[in-house]
């Protein structure tokens, strides 16, 4: 039952990257992102799937939702890197 409580929270949090890096992406703008909020998320998720791999009991199937979610974040984190290189272009 804990297993699949796990998986309904990453799947809600998986739900969200997507929308978030389109809607990132469609802004153009770093503005209202925290680069600290998206590094510190980024490195949860990579601890989760260390914490997972080296679990005696991990179940393959959790462990493909915090790489997807991580794959999102990892998505996110480019996008916002090509916002900011927008802005400092807008910007001069």
């Amino acid at each position: 039952m804990a297993e699949l409580l796990e998986i309904f929270m990453i799947c809600s949090f998986g739900v969200s990257w997507p929308l978030n890096v389109i809607k990132s992406y469609k802004a153009k703008t770093t503005k209202g992102k925290s680069l600290a909020f998206l590094i510190l998320i980024f490195f949860g998720y990579i601890c989760g799937i260390t914490a997972k791999l080296i679990s005696p009991t991990y179940k393959w199937y959790v462990l493909m939702f915090y790489i997807l979610n991580a794959i999102m974040v990892a998505a996110d984190l480019v996008v916002y890197y090509r916002n900011y290189r927008l802005d400092r272009k807008n910007k001069i």
